[in-house]
């Protein structure tokens, strides 16, 4: 079954299929439908943006582990408790850039003063930088769409996407190039201009 049909299938039967046949394109267009969902809940936990990348691009490998091996009802609720499960987890394990952000943060006495309005501002920066990313991810064709989250959040490279895709080498590059391009149109024609 081509991607293109996989598509049709809700989130439980792509996860049969994918228990029944092993086919990564299932888990992919889960991954693809759920890829807001699963940054916004990394974003939530770790607060940073890089760090976020690389969780989401470990919950799709831990993803194809674990779908294996649970019996799922709701998909979304048990990515969702997944996706959070492992940010405690990677928090837990100092694995994240906190020791970075001790680093940024020595200057104590400074950020005493105005620490709150600091760390509202960061907040509400990425939170929108978020939005703006989701938002703007939505307004992409479904082949851009598609090519932009394999090749840049799952780290695939043009062959891996051609192959997962049945698009050619040429429609790929092409795909990525012009997503990126809308994508950066779009995210920067909503940034209100600083005062």
């Amino acid at each position: 079954m081509h991607s293109d049909r996989l598509d049709t299938l809700d989130d439980l039967q792509l996860v049969a299929r994918y228990k029944q046949t092993g086919d990564n394109n299932c888990v992919g267009i889960l991954f693809q439908r759920y890829t807001h969902l699963i940054f916004g809940v990394c974003m939530k936990y770790l607060k940073d943006e890089d760090d976020s990348q690389d969780a989401s691009m470990q919950l799709f490998e831990k993803l194809l582990a674990d779908l294996k091996k649970h019996e799922i009802q709701q998909f979304k609720a048990w990515l969702h408790m997944v996706c959070k499960n492992y940010c405690l987890m990677q928090l837990r394990s100092g694995k994240t850039r906190l020791k970075h952000d001790r680093e940024m943060h020595k200057d104590f006495g400074t950020l005493m003063e105005s620490g709150q309005e600091v760390h509202l501002t960061i907040e509400n920066t990425k939170e929108l930088q978020l939005t703006y990313m989701e938002e703007c991810m939505e307004g992409l064709n479904n082949e851009q769409r598609l090519c932009v989250e394999l090749f840049y959040l799952q780290e695939k490279s043009y062959h891996e996407v051609a192959e997962m895709t049945s698009f050619s080498m040429n429609n790929v590059k092409s795909y990525i190039q012009n997503g990126k391009r809308n994508l950066k149109n779009c995210i920067e024609s909503r940034k209100v201009p600083e005062q």
